[in-house]
């Protein structure tokens, strides 16, 4: 049985739904960046326990509960250029450039700022941005200005992984800065909601990527 379970073509983003450490074998090479954000294993420390009340995320504490670092592990085998949210959960490498998200909006029983691991040699940096609300059917969706904030961190990169895309707001970020997308996720229910928030992105796109346009003839004529 493949595990590939389905996929999706969306503009130049590749969705599969599937077990990342099953599917990243048989992606082959052309990646050029990871920016992802995996699964903490926080469980119902996450946010003072608020999630696992609410029906619509029933579940969530059981996915959020495990961490593997078989995922880490097989991210940096890739060795490209990286970005993790929530590496200080697992064990990674000594870095100088952490990033840091400064949750300017935090409460009480929220962290006030959440870190994410690169292998850049840059000074650590910092967003402020605050928490987004739980539009896309996901609980720990990151902000879009923040995932486009970390694009920036890679500006050649032409093919960016998420092996766990969740909600799609990597795959919408590299939509909107015209860079090529692949990505997993294991959680149908976020699969299928990820897609319907792409397709919506690319029926909208960014009025500040020019796209290119084919050579005008008479410009031609005149050379």
């Amino acid at each position: 049985m493949s595990p590939i379970r389905r996929e999706e073509i969306i503009g130049d983003c590749r969705l599969i739904l599937g077990d990342c450490l099953e599917v990243l074998p048989l992606l082959g090479g052309g990646i050029d960046a990871v920016v992802t954000d995996p699964p903490y294993g926080l469980g119902k420390r996450m946010q003072g326990g608020t999630w696992g009340a609410k029906d619509e995320f029933s579940g969530f504490l059981q996915w959020d509960l495990e961490a593997r670092q078989e995922w880490i592990d097989a991210i940096l085998g890739l060795k490209v250029p990286t970005i993790i949210w929530g590496a200080n959960y697992f064990d990674v490498p000594p870095a100088r450039c952490w990033l840091l998200w400064n949750k300017i909006n935090s409460v009480p029983t929220m962290a006030d700022a959440e870190m994410a691991w690169t292998n850049f040699d840059k000074p650590a940096k910092r967003f402020d941005a605050p928490v987004g609300r739980v539009d896309f059917g996901h609980p720990t969706s990151k902000p879009l200005p923040l995932i486009q904030w970390c694009l920036s961190f890679v500006p050649s990169a032409r093919l960016v992984l998420d092996p766990f895309f969740g909600s799609g707001t990597t795959a919408v970020a590299c939509a909107k800065a015209g860079k090529a997308f692949v990505g997993t996720e294991i959680n149908e229910t976020y699969f299928d909601a990820a897609c319907e928030r792409i397709r919506k992105a690319y029926d909208q796109p960014d009025m500040f990527i020019t796209p290119e346009r084919p050579p005008d003839p008479k410009q031609e004529a005149l050379l």
